[in-house]
């Protein structure tokens, strides 16, 4: 491929949707494409505002937080992998309200709340936890949600029974 025809490429795909520096620099290597020219179209894309990485982190975390339900951990850990630089995505992160975290994590928790099977009271609320940590929340916002949740017993529909174990009201 010419240098030419990647960047025309990587123009069109830039056109199209958000992307980062990183995202670029993986489809050129897997091109084949050296390194000297990787570094001419790179700051092509950059200069030309193809591509801008404050501005894919921006699209990136709103998407994940409010379409795809994600906590601050597991968006960190996405952004990490497409090779964003920390100094760019934490102020952008940082940006979130803590209590947006919660109303994300709040109806999940009710949600999976309904449908786990457990013993006792300790065993529901470490699931819970798995849950939300698998989900990329951290412990503060976990524990906020679960507490509020056990705080109005009655706006849950699953109770405890000694004889019966949890059941759905």
């Amino acid at each position: 491929m010419t240098e030419r025809e990647c960047l025309l490429k990587l123009t069109a795909l830039c056109s199209r949707a958000e992307h980062c520096t990183g995202e670029m620099s993986e489809k050129m290597k897997r091109w084949e494409i050296d390194e000297p020219t990787q570094a001419r179209i790179m700051e092509y894309l950059v200069t030309h505002q193809y591509v801008d990485d404050a501005r894919f982190c921006r699209v990136f975390i709103r998407d994940k937080v409010t379409y795809n339900k994600w906590g601050r951990r597991k968006v960190e850990q996405a952004l990490y992998a497409k090779r964003v630089p920390r100094a760019v995505y934490a102020p952008i992160l940082d940006e979130i309200e803590g209590e947006e975290y919660v109303e994300t994590l709040r109806p999940l928790l009710e949600k999976k709340r309904k449908s786990i099977k457990a013993k006792n009271d300790y065993e529901l609320r470490t699931k819970l936890i798995r849950f939300a940590l698998s989900r990329g929340f951290d412990m503060n916002v976990i524990r906020q949600c679960i507490d509020q949740a056990d705080e109005y017993p009655e706006d849950n529909d699953v109770f405890y029974d000694a004889a019966d174990g949890y059941t759905e009201d």
